[in-house]
């Protein structure tokens, strides 16, 4: 990854933190964002003191058009070209069919699924530019399994791993890669937030739910997001040169489907 330029979306915490922190550590330059300042320096700061490569960044709204094409120019100016794309975002809310307003759905699409179409669309001139790119979108097993209060999740990250699929026979001939991961449960904020909800659906404790689901994964184990920023930093090195059109399960073996 040494003097590759990549950006990452959604960064200032969780998985997006762990993989900009990894790619960095690998010699990358970066250029992360998020809506929130303070979140985003202070992820800079920490990512800097193990990283190798460059460590910017710029304010994104992952919701909004104009912020994300804004943040993408500004990262490739910055950095001087994009050689790689993670395409990150929080979880949208949580829920059943029936809890969720058309105001949730349509906040659910602007974040999950138009905010990867949007930065993918900003991206791909610079990767034509350089002719050849590499894109790593980070979905959900969901995507695999539906999650019963993950209405949204379930529906949006389906269309976004539908999309780097698509992508990938598209790009081909520019030679720009598009994969996929669909993590299952490490221990982050956005999971802590949804063990704390599915507790006291349940009436029990956080700790009960996360032993019962460890119970279901193979390795027994939430995952820590630093094993998921290793598999998305592969797929965005030349190692991965060959691997395009790919969804990779990074789950413990949680995932039952083939």
């Amino acid at each position: 990854m040494k003097n590759k330029n990549i950006l990452v979306s959604g960064s200032s915490q969780g998985l997006g933190y762990a993989t900009a922190e990894e790619l960095a550590r690998r010699g990358a330059n970066i250029f992360i964002g998020s809506r929130n300042i303070a979140s985003i320096e202070t992820a800079a700061k920490k990512i800097k003191e193990s990283a190798k490569g460059k460590v910017e960044w710029g304010l994104l709204d992952v919701t909004n058009e104009e912020s994300i094409a804004k943040w993408v120019n500004e990262g490739a100016a910055t950095l001087g070209s994009i050689d790689g794309l993670v395409v990150n975002a929080g979880g949208p809310k949580p829920g059943t069919f029936e809890q969720l307003s058309t105001a949730d759905w349509e906040q659910g699409f602007r974040l999950t699924l138009m905010g990867a179409v949007n930065l993918i669309n900003a991206a791909i001139p610079h990767f034509k530019s350089n002719n050849s790119g590499a894109i790593v979108t980070i979905t959900s097993l969901s995507v695999k399994e539906p999650i019963d209060i993950l209405l949204l999740s379930n529906v949006f990250r389906a269309g976004v791993t539908s999309l780097a699929k698509s992508l990938s026979n598209e790009l081909a001939k520019y030679n720009i890669r598009v994969n996929n991961i669909m993590p299952g449960r490490f221990n982050t904020e956005r999971i802590v937030e949804l063990d704390t909800l599915a507790a006291q659906r349940a009436n029990k404790s956080a700790k009960e739910i996360k032993s019962q689901f460890e119970e279901k994964i193979p390795l027994g184990r939430y995952g820590n997001p630093k094993e998921l920023a290793k598999a998305a930093a592969f797929l965005l090195s030349d190692d991965a040169s060959y691997i395009t059109g790919q969804s990779l399960a990074v789950d413990g073996g949680i995932i039952k489907t083939v």
